[in-house]
């Protein structure tokens, strides 16, 4: 499919370079990177730089071309480039020739008005340059193709790396202003930007002194000026400027130059202030007053003493007073008139001669063809008008009586030029007229990369190729996500993605994007050179997503595993299958024993509607672990959730056994063991018998084995011995006291007779007298089926001890297990999405073969 912006993205120096090197497209970075290095900026951003970059940037993009040809200016062409105003690059050839024409030119039109010879004439033309119009001498007309900077003559144009007509090295210009200093660019077409160079300089009014580029060093401190304005007096109240001061505007009141009058004037126009009254001041004779208007300084002496003349100023009188006036003389006046020609022929008089002289004569019109007697006074002229051509060579003088000097040709051209969009707007003139002043920007669609280029060539021209991105933003869901490109002409491409538009079911649309696409801009829009070929697009930009095609696997409404079903996925029809429905129970521990039916939070479309029917109600009693652990099943049905805590009564003889405590099973069990060891203590005295001896233990009820039998103080049963004594007197015999035999009271050291039996009897009577009363408690059913219910709990639950390598081979196994299960599902989901694919191309492939044997009408 051609593209509307394809011309903006190829080479166009491909059409120039022929058969040479491939030249590199953008120089820019090498010609700016010394100016750019020196100020300590990274981009060309510039006024300065921004003519030198639009040349770049037509020379790059192939649009540079000659004003007086208008064709493009190859870069194995010489060239000339004006250097005053406009800097524009012409064919060296066109040039040469049209300023040739324009000397030519000017030194007829000289030789014809001026009394010089057609070789001087030739000296002194001048040519201008054919966009700016700016004059050069005839000596300037250009001989030799050199570089922009005018250093190499004949610079090559084989080099990639170098700007073409450049000779690569640095400019070396002188700057303009004349600061002394030299451009630092590589030689470039344009002015020259300004110096970069850091110098100390005063601002206009010299009162702040600072460190500036050379090239603009002038500035403003923005402060008030304060020199002394030209009236000596005050001083300027503006911001700082460039220039002299303005007149001094402060206002007061002066008098004028004689002194009779006094006005409020501005200061600078007290010195210049004369009153309309003339002066009157008595003159020296003390007869007259001056007759001078307001003035400065001494009115003069009498003008009617000393020597006076009569009024033609033939006869002279001295002595008079000034009181008396001159006589007349009586001859002829003889003044020469305003003619220039002719004396006043009147006699002696006072006041001014006649103005307008009568004198008849015989006069000839200018163009000669005419002679005729009339007063000195009037012009002669007939009424033929002149045929002779002026200087454009196209039009009659058709002045009436002319010198012969016709005067230039005021007639506009009017001529086409050969943009063959304007005409001339020159007056009329000899020769080729000068090139349409108009240039045409060609400017990117977003505006960011433009260059000039002569009116008339525009058409020919390709857009620039611009590197920003496009600035149109994608209507498409993909516009924020979609690859950037170029900036171009005429729309953009459509969106080459897939759609990927989420339907409801969850499946995303796999067609191309069709979503909608922003209109072209007319005005950045090229006409197509070829004709498009119409391709089928799959779906209509702007157009909704069609019914989602996937085949997915559907179960039923009880959602079985194993009893799912292929369909189109915007099918909705619902399918039970045969199986028990099997879903978790409001409990949370059972399940459902039901045919496969809907549940009922399941969402069921509106057309198809299905009856809901709950599952069965879990009527089984509860069977979960309690937390913390507890040996005492949860007295309520099955439930979800945590089980309450358990309330039952647990009984737990203290350590010595003399007591038992009753608990509830949350409290006891919840407690730690050492807290668990407190609670059961009796806190009365140890009944527990010591092993050695016959004795109690005199400690209070505490865990474990009583401390320290073999220190018993007490006496024994037969003798009054103690009881260590006892012991040591056994060992001491060379037996042991652990072999002597047990009775209820400990270890035997002696024959038991009557008197130990009586002795027993006391023991045990007194063992009852220590004994505190246990607390009697009925027994519930619960509580005497509790031990077998703990009992078989305690079997079931038993765990047998195994090895670690047992533990080690069954982790392997189970590791192996899952890895393969894994395995075995990838394979399935694979092959089964790649039948599903072949499936659906088939599908494809059946409906096109049946489309192409019966297409619709």
């Amino acid at each position: 499919m051609p593209s509307n912006h394809s011309d903006s993205d190829t080479d166009s120096d491909q059409s120039q370079s022929g058969s040479g090197p491939v030249r590199h497209s953008d120089l820019s970075d090498s010609i700016f990177r010394t100016y750019l290095e020196f100020t300590g900026k990274s981009t060309a951003t510039t006024a300065d730089l921004s003519k030198i970059q639009s040349f770049l940037t037509s020379s790059s993009s192939g649009a540079l071309s000659c004003l007086i040809c208008l064709e493009r200016i190859r870069p194995a062409d010489p060239t000339w480039s004006c250097t005053s105003v406009c800097f524009s690059v012409f064919h060296l050839i066109c040039i040469q020739s049209w300023a040739r024409q324009a000397s030519d030119l000017s030194a007829l039109r000289a030789s014809t008005r001026l009394p010089i010879s057609a070789q001087k004439a030739a000296e002194v033309s001048v040519w201008n340059c054919p966009k700016c119009r700016i004059e050069y001498p005839h000596s300037q007309i250009p001989k030799n193709y050199y570089c922009f900077c005018g250093k190499l003559e004949n610079p090559p144009s084989d080099d990639p790396w170098v700007l073409p007509h450049s000779c690569g090295e640095v400019c070396n210009r002188p700057l303009k202003h004349g600061c002394g200093h030299h451009c630092l660019l590589l030689c470039h077409p344009g002015p020259c930007p300004s110096c970069p160079k850091l110098v100390e300089s005063r601002c206009f009014c010299g009162s702040v002194k600072d460190v500036r580029r050379c090239g603009f060093k002038h500035f403003s401190c923005n402060n008030a000026c304060k020199k002394v304005l030209a009236c000596g007096i005050h001083r300027c109240s503006e911001i700082c400027h460039q220039g002299p001061c303005s007149p001094c505007r402060v206002r007061g009141v002066y008098r004028c130059q004689c002194g009779k009058k006094e006005e409020e004037k501005e200061c600078c126009e007290r010195l210049d202030f004369r009153c309309e009254e003339p002066c009157e001041k008595v003159l020296g004779c003390g007869q007259h007053k001056c007759t001078k208007g307001c003035h400065l300084g001494e009115c003069g002496p009498c003008p009617s003493q000393g020597k006076r003349t009569c009024p033609c100023g033939k006869r002279m009188h001295e002595g008079l007073s000034c009181k008396a006036s001159v006589p007349l003389c009586g001859s002829t006046c003889d003044k020469m008139l305003s003619c220039g020609y002719h004396r006043c022929p009147e006699r002696c008089h006072r006041g001014e001669c006649i103005e307008t002289c009568r004198t008849v004569v015989i006069k000839s019109c200018r163009c000669g063809s005419l002679k005729k007697e009339v007063p000195c006074h009037q012009d002669l002229a007939c009424e033929r008008k002149c045929q002779r051509l002026r200087d454009c060579g196209r039009h009659a003088c058709k002045r009436r009586c002319c010198d012969g000097d016709c005067p230039p040709c005021s007639e506009i051209c009017g001529r086409k030029l050969r943009c063959r969009n304007h005409k001339c707007p020159s007056p009329c003139h000899r020769g080729a007229c000068a090139p349409c002043p108009v240039m045409v920007t060609i400017t990117c669609a977003c505006g960011q990369t433009h260059f000039e280029v002569p009116c008339g060539t525009e058409m020919d021209q390709k857009p620039p190729r611009c590197r920003k991105p496009c600035p149109i933003t994608p209507l498409c869901r993909h516009g924020p996500n979609s690859k950037p490109h170029k900036c171009h002409y005429g729309a953009c491409h459509p969106c080459r993605l897939l759609c990927e538009e989420e339907y409801a079911c969850g499946h995303k649309c796999k067609l191309r994007c069709h979503g909608p696409k922003p209109p072209p801009n007319p005005e950045f829009t090229l006409k197509p050179k070829k004709k498009k070929s119409f391709h089928h697009s799959e779906s209509t930009p702007g157009s909704p997503c069609p019914p989602c095609p996937e085949l997915v696997w559907r179960s039923c409404v009880g959602q079985h595993i194993g009893a799912d079903k292929m369909m189109v996925c915007s099918d909705n029809t619902l399918f039970s299958c045969e199986n028990l429905c099997g879903n978790p129970l409001p409990c949370g521990n059972h399940f459902c024993t039901k045919t496969c039916h809907p549940l009922k939070n399941q969402t069921v479309p509106s057309v198809r509607q299905a009856r809901s029917e709950p599952c069965e109600k879990c009527q089984l009693p509860c069977k979960k672990e309690r937390e913390p652990a507890c040996p005492h099943p949860c007295p309520l049905p099955c439930h979800p959730g945590d089980c309450p805590p358990c309330k039952v009564l647990v009984k737990r003889s203290c350590h010595c056994g003399s007591m038992v405590h009753v608990f509830e099973c949350i409290y006891f069990n919840s407690l730690s063991e050492k807290e668990q060891m407190t609670a059961r203590s009796c806190k009365g005295p140890c009944h527990r018998k010591l092993p050695y001896c016959t004795h109690l233990c005199p400690e209070i009820c505490h865990p474990g084995q009583c401390s320290s039998p073999e220190k018993c103080s007490k006496k024994s049963l037969k003798k009054e011995w103690l009881c260590h004594n006892v012991q040591a007197a056994y060992r001491d015999a060379g037996s042991d006291p652990k072999d002597a035999s047990k009775n209820q009271f400990g270890l035997g050291l002696i024959p038991c007779n009557s008197d130990c039996k009586s002795k027993q009897k006391v023991n045990d009577s007194e063992l009852q007298l220590r004994r505190p009363k246990s607390v009697e408690v009925k027994e519930s059913d619960y509580d005497r089926q509790g031990p077998k219910r703990k009992k078989r709990r305690e079997r079931v639950q038993q765990v047998t001890q195994t090895s670690t390598l047992q533990k080690i081979i069954s982790n392997v196994k189970r590791c192996l297990l899952v890895f393969t299960l894994l395995v075995v599902l990838a394979a399935v989901s694979y092959y089964g999405y790649m039948g599903l694919l072949r499936l659906n191309d088939w599908m494809n492939e059946v409906e096109e073969n049946r489309q192409r044997r019966y297409p619709r009408i």
